[in-house]
Order: C-alpha cells, then structure tokens, then sequence
C-alpha cells in the first residue's frame, strides 16, 4: 500500500473534491470560509499538495454540501 500524496488514488480522491465543488457551484474562495482556512488550504489539498485526514475529509464533504459517506461512495464507484 504506497502512502504518498502521490499515488493514483490520493489522486482520484483529490479530483473527486474539485468535482464536487464544482458541481456544487463553488469556488475555492466559498469553500474556504465554509470551512474557516485560507484558500490555499483548499487549493493544496484538491491539487494533492496536502494530505487530508478523515475528520478534515468530513468536514469538507460538509462545506460542499454532502457527506463523508457519499464522497466514499463516489470514490469507491470509480474504483470499480
């Protein structure tokens, strides 16, 4: 199992977030006050830059208006 913010299904997870903030007509800006971090914050984690841990993850799912469940589950779609 690589650990890297570099392999293809940190990846994945990190395109997943873009998408749905961009489904969710959001713009970084938006997001990063929902969430109360700068902007760069959610800049680095949808380009990989950081690792998110869960409760961040949760968090995030909140600020784009869905859950930690659903964002597993649109992951989890992919890989199959």
């Amino acid at each position: 199992m690589e650990k890297s913010i570099y392999s293809a299904e940190y990846q994945q997870l990190c395109r997943l977030l873009r998408e749905l903030r961009q489904e969710a007509g959001l713009t970084q800006v938006q997001v990063s006050e929902r969430l109360g971090v700068p902007q760069s914050f959610v800049s680095k984690y949808e380009t990989g830059e950081r690792r998110l841990d869960v409760v961040e993850l949760r968090h995030i799912a909140t600020a784009l208006n869905t859950s930690l469940h659903e964002v597993l589950t649109h992951l989890e779609s992919e890989e199959t």
